[in-house]
């Protein structure tokens, strides 16, 4: 049976009698995990197990935001600390195959955790560029605050996801580094002209142009579109997206339930549907508003289904690792960005 158009969270540890029912019937095309969704590893991977079981689908993707930093879902005492970007980014500063390798060897230890559990994506790399002024909400997620150098540390993040058998996500497309609101709370709003962001945010993304799946950005671009944020802009994912970017993956919305967008959720989800996005991302778990998204959501066909077929065909067989001697190099590299810093 074919799947829906959309991605879901849920809401606890384990599955409700009411979310089985509703997964069964609904049949979400995969799932993504939250730390309330998190206690133990035996506890996720059965979760992780009961999430495909409900639709009989043992390939169904489950995502999760593993960034590290501040956007950790998996943590102590389980699962270790990873840095956030901007240290990639102040090793690169100081040494280029430092900063890459650094980045390698941490996304390829996070893949390690993941695949353990059944995980089989990661919301990353990111390759937003941010600027003076910008909100906070990327800050120091970020590999850096030039295109070259963010593309570059986003593919040594890209590599080591995908060489430890887990699918990277591209976010947030095409660029959330200029927002001066976070869009979980209030709609950003860019002004800055189209050629300098051709040449800067959008630049970043198009090395990135061959990952299999995207999230876009719930950023209003002025330049381009006036009134609607890329997630729901035909305007952004024909032109900027698909276009000048030259992004031909799956491409997902970054979560629908977020306040930058307007209207039900169920309008929300088909705004972004209709705008050209192949996938629609609900995270909060809250079952009333699922089954809107899911009401609002087609059954995947065509172009979209053929994207999301490539990217479940993208994921290869994790590649041996040596867990201990990855870790203790990462040390090291990370003990180098301290003596950095101080």
């Amino acid at each position: 049976m074919t799947s829906r158009a959309f991605i879901t969270g849920v809401s606890g540890l384990v599955l409700t009698a009411d979310e089985r029912a509703f997964l069964r019937a609904a049949r979400p095309w995969g799932f993504i995990l939250f730390k309330r969704n998190i206690d133990s590893p035996s506890q996720v991977s059965g979760l992780v197990d009961e999430l495909r079981r409900s639709i009989d689908d043992e390939g169904a993707p489950v995502l999760i935001d593993q960034e590290g930093g501040r956007v950790q879902r998996l943590g102590p005492p389980h699962w270790p600390v990873y840095p956030p970007g901007a240290i990639f980014a102040m090793l690169y500063g100081a040494d280029p195959k430092a900063g890459t390798r650094a980045a390698f060897l941490a996304s390829r230890l996070i893949a390690a955790d993941l695949t353990d559990l059944g995980i089989t994506v990661d919301c990353l790399p990111l390759a937003d560029v941010p600027v003076a002024g910008a909100d906070a909400v990327i800050g120091n997620r970020a590999y850096g605050t030039t295109p070259d150098q963010v593309a570059v540390i986003a593919r040594a993040v890209t590599d080591g996801l995908e060489q430890g058998g887990v699918l990277p996500v591209l976010k947030h497309i095409p660029g959330h580094g200029r927002a001066t609101a976070d869009s979980h709370h209030r709609l950003p709003v860019v002004d800055t002209p189209a050629a300098e962001l051709d040449q800067t945010d959008f630049a970043a993304f198009r090395p990135l142009a061959d990952l299999p799946m995207a999230m876009t950005a719930h950023v209003v671009f002025s330049a381009l579109d006036a009134t609607q944020p890329a997630t729901t802009s035909a305007t952004m994912i024909e032109r900027v997206i698909r276009g000048s970017i030259g992004f031909q993956g799956l491409l997902m919305s970054d979560d629908v339930s977020m306040n930058a967008l307007q209207g039900t959720i169920a309008l929300r989800t088909s705004a972004a549907l209709a705008a050209g996005c192949d996938i629609a991302l609900h995270c909060n778990g809250i079952l009333d508003e699922m089954r809107e998204v899911a009401a609002a959501a087609p059954l995947l066909a065509g172009l979209p289904l053929q994207r999301a077929d490539a990217a479940r065909a993208a994921r290869k067989p994790a590649q041996p690792l040596d867990r201990a001697a990855a870790r203790a190099e990462l040390n090291d590299l990370l003990a180098r960005a301290e003596g950095l810093s101080a």
